[in-house]
């Protein structure tokens, strides 16, 4: 029988098991499609694939020659495609099966911060420093579509995989239909919190659709992040009161779009209740944390990630730590 997400739930969530596998932080975990496997990306240049089912370590593969980050599933369980942090700043599409290579992606120049696939076909979103977005089709090697963005750029699909936005300058979401993209954004958004930032947001590091599609989630670098409305791009609160962002990989929503869970450099992670915000705080809700987890890890939270499938949440540090309501 499914339970619901809930507030007594989440907070009755416990540490169920540490995977002490890697040699250095963990920097990137995704889901596959079904919620069965579960694939990290690690500093010491490793891909570990988890069984969610079970709790037991499935298989690991290296990239010592090119060095690995944002590893993702795609709509097969059998294959993975992540971004190169040595040599250059090509994307590999690996299959998992037989540790081979299927296709290269060439085009970005300087590193990608942001990899996301579609959640509708083979379609595939990359953000570099080279102040580039691209489009890509994991059925070939030719690149899409390329979009200019100013900054660190985040990118993210909605859960119908129909729009994407895209973050630019720390300050500026861009929408766009995938379908006509080439005709420039269907909206823009400028944002600002001059109550607490009049000199502008800090730099943001994430940018994430809620799967109700309704709200996206900016993580910052500060100790603050947004919610803003998906169809209007007003802020509509201020997540405040966590330790400060990494990468972006260490914050999102629980499968209802209700929590927000972000895990921080003082090594806890926490839960934020966006029907219940605590405050105003100015003219934005100031919405403060529902719940803190202490947590096994003795260095910062840099990953986090709930399993659409399963009630389990997954955080990564120097070692992954899964919580379960029902523990494996």
């Amino acid at each position: 029988m499914e339970i619901p997400v809930s507030t007594s739930v989440l907070i009755d969530f416990k540490p169920a098991k540490t995977f002490k596998d890697n040699q250095g932080p963990i920097t990137s975990l995704c889901f596959d499609d079904k919620g069965d496997l579960c694939v990290t990306a690690a500093q010491d240049e490793s891909l570990h694939v988890y069984d969610c089912r079970d709790g037991q370590k499935r298989t690991t593969l290296y990239s010592k020659k090119y060095g690995v980050n944002l590893a993702r599933f795609t709509h097969s369980s059998s294959n993975v495609v992540y971004a190169s942090t040595k040599e250059d700043d090509t994307l590999r599409y690996l299959s998992l099966h037989d540790n081979k290579y299927i296709r290269y992606f060439r085009g970005h120049k300087q590193r990608v911060v942001s990899l996301e696939m579609s959640p509708r076909d083979d379609c595939l979103l990359s953000a570099s420093l080279d102040h580039t977005v691209r489009l890509w089709d994991l059925r070939t090697s030719t690149c899409q579509g390329v979009i200019t963005a100013a900054g660190r750029p985040t990118a993210a699909f909605d859960p119908a995989g129909l729009v994407f936005a895209v973050g630019t300058d720390s300050g500026t979401v861009k929408v766009y239909d995938l379908r006509k993209y080439e005709s420039g954004p269907f909206a823009t958004w400028s944002l600002r919190d001059d109550y607490y930032y009049p000199q502008g947001i800090p730099d943001w590091t994430g940018l994430k659709f809620s799967n109700t599609g309704k709200h996206i989630l900016i993580s910052t670098a500060g100790q603050t992040n947004y919610l803003i409305d998906a169809f209007e791009g007003h802020i509509k609160q201020r997540l405040s009161g966590h330790g400060r962002s990494s990468n972006g990989e260490e914050a999102g929503f629980t499968p209802d779009g209700r929590f927000v869970f972000t895990g921080g450099r003082d090594k806890t992670l926490r839960l934020w209740d966006l029907e219940n915000p605590a405050s105003t705080v100015g003219p934005i809700h100031d919405n403060l944390p529902m719940h803190t987890f202490e947590t096994p890890h003795s260095e910062n939270i840099q990953v986090a990630g709930f399993n659409p499938q399963y009630m389990m949440m997954v955080t990564g540090a120097d070692n992954l730590v899964s919580k379960n309501y029902v523990s494996f």
